[in-house]
């Protein structure tokens, strides 16, 4: 059975997780040197998730951006 699509969530999957697979740990482990060939790939030490924050926008790009908004003509079709 579907879900309605009114009940689905609109950002999915696009945020951060919690948890990692036990691939992506050991991945994480072999970055750190912790990680050595032939240990078991049960009973992994915690990893810790960096979490993606939002981008701060730099002033200079912002400050660009509407110099050039100014110094634009108009849009064919635009009020003048």
């Amino acid at each position: 059975m579907s879900i309605d699509k009114s009940l689905r969530r609109k950002s999915g999957m696009s945020g951060s997780r919690s948890v990692l697979t036990r691939a992506e740990r050991i991945e994480a482990l072999k970055a750190d040197d912790k990680w050595t060939d032939g240990r078991s790939p049960f009973n992994l030490p915690k990893v810790r998730v960096m979490k993606l924050g939002k981008k701060p926008k730099k002033a200079a790009k912002t400050a660009e951006a509407a110099k050039d908004a100014k110094g634009a003509k108009p849009a064919a079709g635009g009020k003048k």
